[in-house]
């Protein structure tokens, strides 16, 4: 992974529609050369895919919860994660060290909805000994494209200016 490669995938995930011509024109290489390098990005499994960014709201789903997940023994994370996977409604989870054991990314039409949900389908998922919901008011960042460089390893990060 070069500085080229870097400036390719800002690009990607900046423009996911973008030409490859003019992704070419803007990181300065021929569009053969181009493409062999999104190819091996793609190849190597560090572009995983290509998307639209959909408002969730515009398409019905303008309530989100956040749920904490807590496992009541450690032998029913597979059987969690499978289950989990079949909800349509769950857009997003992460495996956390310590307690909670999940946190959870839900989206449905309303409050309602989410009761409905909870009620029927997730505190029915295996190995489940508790979980807490808190409402989404407001994302004060969006999900956003992946730094162009890691952190500085030992060292602060870059000052920030307000």
């Amino acid at each position: 992974m070069d500085a080229m490669d870097r400036r390719i995938l800002a690009l990607l995930q900046a423009e996911g529609r973008i030409t490859l011509t003019d992704l070419a024109d803007k990181v300065r290489l021929s569009v053969s050369r181009c493409q062999r390098r999104v190819r091996e990005l793609e190849a190597a499994g560090v572009i995983r895919g290509y998307r639209a960014v959909v408002d969730a709201a515009a398409v019905g789903f303008g309530f989100e919860v956040l749920v904490f997940a807590t496992l009541s023994r450690p032998d029913a994370v597979t059987a969690f994660d499978t289950a989990l996977a079949e909800v349509p409604e769950v857009i997003e989870a992460q495996r956390l060290f310590g307690e909670p054991d999940y946190l959870i990314r839900v989206v449905t039409a309303d409050l309602s909805s989410y009761q409905q949900l909870y009620e029927s389908v997730l505190i029915h998922l295996p190995g489940v000994r508790s979980l807490n919901s808190t409402i989404v008011m407001k994302h004060a960042v969006r999900p956003r494209p992946l730094p162009e460089r890691p952190s500085r390893e030992g060292g602060a990060p870059p000052a920030h200016r307000a």
